[in-house]
């Protein structure tokens, strides 16, 4: 697939969502059916949101297509999803044969995009504590990056009734993340994002150390040092509207652990 005309700065206003349509110079005007917009939700046990997240996703960006990647979800999510998908060509769905973690599947969405030659993918929680609302902001950033994060940690971002302890673990690891790794952004690991495919193309995942938490920062990481550039736009962090948290104490441990060591080796320059 020829990516130019994502690769330059030239772009045409929508008349339909009000996003900017990328055009080359030199070519005819790309209409906006033309951009093809990928949103991966990544489920385990979301019987309960995964409807209504879809729904209200196409509400605001009518022409994405889903993948729904589900861990064989013993809560049937992963049948509701075929069942969606069944009545609507715009959903899809990748079963995997148990609980590979956040970070391969959202490894699997990227491999997905660049292989049915999506130009953007945008990767969201599947428990609306990523609102379908701020779609619209994350991709009219993509104008003029080709990483946006729907930021926790920028003026008018911010978290709903998290603890003190999350907060500060959260904003210390940020930290971290954004000394040893040089990384220009404020939210190093929030997942609520939107990639250009075509620098995705450019970008080293096949040497990934993470599959949990860590990975967000680590992939932002190699799309750095691919030469991506990174923007942010202020999302407010919501909890879960149904199901539990998969938040887990031994993989927050590893994955901090992970990311000091990519973060040294990084800053000392011993890659």
């Amino acid at each position: 697939m020829d990516d130019s005309r994502t690769l330059t700065p030239t772009l045409v206003p929508s008349t339909e969502t009000g996003l900017s349509v990328p055009v080359s110079p030199g070519t005819e005007q790309i209409q906006e059916q033309d951009i093809r917009i990928l949103v991966s939700l990544a489920t385990y046990n979301e019987r309960d949101n995964l409807a209504s997240l879809i729904h209200e996703i196409h509400a605001v960006v009518p022409r994405a297509d889903i993948l729904v990647i589900d861990d064989n979800s013993p809560d049937g999510t992963g049948r509701l999803a075929d069942e969606l998908a069944a009545a609507d060509a715009r959903i899809h769905v990748l079963h995997r044969a148990g609980k590979l973690g956040l970070g391969t599947a959202t490894l699997a969405a990227m491999r997905y995009a660049m292989d049915k030659e999506y130009d953007y993918l945008v990767n969201m929680d599947a428990d609306f504590s990523h609102h379908p609302r701020y779609l619209p902001a994350v991709l009219a950033g993509m104008k003029r990056k080709d990483v946006m994060i729907g930021s926790r940690y920028i003026r008018g971002g911010g978290t709903e009734n998290w603890p003190l302890a999350r907060k500060v673990v959260s904003l210390s690891v940020n930290g971290m993340v954004r000394l040893l790794m040089r990384i220009p952004a404020h939210d190093c690991s929030g997942a609520y994002r939107c990639y250009r495919v075509s620098q995705l193309r450019q970008t080293d995942l096949n040497h990934l150390l993470s599959r949990g938490y860590s990975f967000q920062q680590e992939v932002l990481y190699r799309c750095r040092k691919s030469g991506s550039r990174i923007g942010e736009t202020p999302i407010i962090f919501e909890n879960r509207r149904a199901g539990a948290s998969k938040v887990n104490l031994k993989e927050v441990v590893r994955s901090i652990s992970i990311l000091f060591w990519i973060g040294v080796h990084a800053f000392c320059g011993w890659e």
